[in-house]
């Protein structure tokens, strides 16, 4: 185990942390000198940076949290004894399935102004008076990009959610039930608590998804600012510009951020406890 970690995490991470002290380009990444520092004070330097980080955590804050609640919402739904249960959890799985670059093309088809689905709908209903570009608009388009997030994963929040669910025992809810307890009472006092554990575990694993998001983004726009990511930063400085050394050090940033996160939000979730408890 030891050296298959090895092999796949702890080198590459190595050899990226090692050509990120370096000024080594990519077609020629055996002719380097040490520069120190001198590549993540250049990249902090960098307004393009601030303004992915800035991407970055608006889309992470809002997918993540408009994920939770409809996930939270959906799973309820679907653990009820309703007709057709089995069928409800299969579709919902269905936006999940999709590779995500497939689903990008099929949203950025369908938003399409001049003949996309979506704007021919509005138009009809009256509720347009003709299309609009979503992904050529600068305001809208970090918005399309979340609500295609939030389709494409909240599948993944009521997966694990409806999982936590159905490891709380019946009786606590149906002996509150005959106490008389209303059901929004039983649900914050009863479930909530009891689902905490699965829920930040939700939680955690689209967070540390969402820092790292780079294909929906790319795929959509992959040139636009306003939803460019740190993941597409580094990947620019890398692949574009050829700097192997200034990219290896986004990455590094990028690796340093989404590791501060996730302990802040293990810490703030307490997943540590409730897994002890």
């Amino acid at each position: 185990m030891i050296v298959v970690i090895s092999a796949v995490a702890l080198w590459p991470l190595g050899r990226t942390f090692f050509f990120s002290i370096t000024d080594a380009f990519l077609d020629d990444p055996r002719n380097y000198s040490i520069v120190g520092i001198a590549n993540f004070l250049e990249i902090l330097d960098d307004r393009s940076w601030w303004v992915a980080v800035r991407n970055t955590l608006v889309f992470t804050a809002i997918s993540v949290s408009l994920e939770t609640v409809l996930g939270l919402a959906i799973a309820l739904l679907v653990n009820q004894a309703i007709p057709g249960r089995g069928l409800v959890r299969a579709a919902v799985l269905v936006p999940w399935s999709i590779p995500v670059v497939v689903s990008t093309k099929i949203w950025d088809w369908m938003l399409n102004d001049q003949f996309g689905i979506i704007n021919t709908l509005l138009v009809g209903i009256g509720i347009l008076d003709k299309g609009v570009a979503w992904t050529a608009n600068d305001g809208l388009i970090m918005g399309v990009v979340i609500f295609i997030d939030v389709w494409m994963t909240t599948p993944f929040m009521v997966l694990l959610i409806l999982a936590g669910l159905q490891m709380i025992p019946g009786e606590l809810s149906e002996a509150a039930e005959v106490d008389g307890i209303p059901a929004w009472k039983r649900f914050w006092s009863i479930t909530l608590p009891l689902l905490r554990p699965a829920l930040g575990v939700a939680i955690l694993f689209r967070v540390l998804d969402a820092l790292r998001m780079f294909d929906l983004a790319y795929v959509l726009s992959a040139s636009n600012e306003n939803i460019m990511t740190v993941s597409i930063y580094a990947r620019d400085r890398l692949i574009a510009f050829q700097e192997l050394g200034t990219g290896s050090a986004a990455s590094s940033l990028v690796f340093l951020l989404v590791a501060l996160i996730a302990i802040l939000l293990m810490g703030l979730l307490r997943l540590d406890r409730a897994a002890g408890g």
